[in-house]
């Protein structure tokens, strides 16, 4: 609010509403800054022969070599290419779970079980990875309670799943499922409170049933809301995620989840190549910008709407 002095005395006027929006999400803007668009200068680092502990001023300037010498070893870099699109695709093809749930939870009528249920399944999402690698370790290792259950059932031979290769992505993939549904499904929930409540009692009157509703109304109403979460997973296919990888990561399943945030910790960290590490994170960023790019064409062109 300003004071604007005029002939008669002092006339109060309000901010505006934008204004006042505005100098609230300025702490907000600077935190993006800060943490997103800074460490961007970070990128310099791949164009020098770099060392922990000298200056970028004191490196070798070597220009793109550090990215080709990422090609040096193509079949290691394949596979956690594999694993990486592997994963994000899996990911991307059960998306529609989020969204089934989401239903589901919206058609149970009793409020407080509908809230007891939403809560349960979105209180894993802030569970840290490193407790969930605990309690899976506890129920799915040799000696966990799983295989203890199967020999009080006589059976012996069981499936160490912590350390099973052959399934080790649907492992992975449930692991990520249990902790992230609950929290995906609340866009959607969100999404199902905005369409009109006349359009179902228009359709009630018109004799349809609860399926017969979904189908028309709800799975309708929730396409927009879909494909802008579709096309955002499409454009990072090649970001998994770091923790999960990371905890879960052993010897017997590492062919399988080395994905490319985990390798390139595994660069730049254990191996101390700073330089590759910030080459493949580079390369990473770019290509999930043009994937984003090219996946908002698509939008324009199929659905007739962008999402940049």
């Amino acid at each position: 609010m300003r004071k604007i002095p005029n002939g008669k005395g002092i006339v109060r006027r309000k901010m505006p509403e934008g204004k006042k929006f505005f100098l609230a999400s300025v702490p907000f803007l600077i935190l993006v800054f800060a943490f997103a668009y800074v460490p961007l200068l970070g990128w310099a680092y791949a164009f020098f022969d770099y060392h922990p502990g000298m200056s970028l001023f004191d490196c070798d300037f070597v220009g793109l070599k550090t990215f080709a010498k990422i090609w040096a070893n193509k079949s290691e870099l394949f596979r956690v290419m594999r694993n990486t699109l592997a994963m994000s695709a899996i990911c991307i093809t059960t998306m529609p779970l989020a969204v089934v749930f989401a239903i589901m939870l919206n058609e149970i009528k009793n409020s407080k079980f509908r809230k007891l249920v939403q809560t349960t399944t979105t209180l894993p999402n802030f569970i840290s990875w490193i407790v969930v690698f605990t309690l899976a370790f506890a129920m799915f290792s040799t000696d966990g309670m799983v295989a203890g259950v199967f020999k009080s059932l006589g059976i012996e031979k069981t499936v160490n799943l912590l350390g099973d290769n052959k399934h080790a992505w649907a492992f992975q993939w449930a692991l990520a499922t249990w902790k992230s549904l609950g929290w995906s499904a609340i866009i959607y929930i969100a999404s199902i409170a905005g369409i009109d409540s006349e359009l179902y009692d228009a359709a009630h009157v018109d004799g349809a049933n609860r399926l017969q509703t979904i189908r028309h109304i709800t799975v309708p109403g929730l396409y927009a809301t879909f494909f802008v979460q579709l096309l955002l997973a499409i454009s990072n296919m090649l970001s998994n995620g770091f923790e999960q990888y990371f905890v879960f990561y052993n010897p017997l399943t590492a062919d399988k989840i080395e994905v490319l945030d985990y390798y390139v910790f595994k660069i730049g960290v254990l191996t101390n190549d700073y330089p590759q590490s910030i080459a493949l994170g580079m390369s990473k960023t770019i290509i999930s910008v043009i994937l984003l790019f090219t996946a908002n064409q698509l939008s324009k062109r199929v659905r007739g709407e962008s999402i940049v």
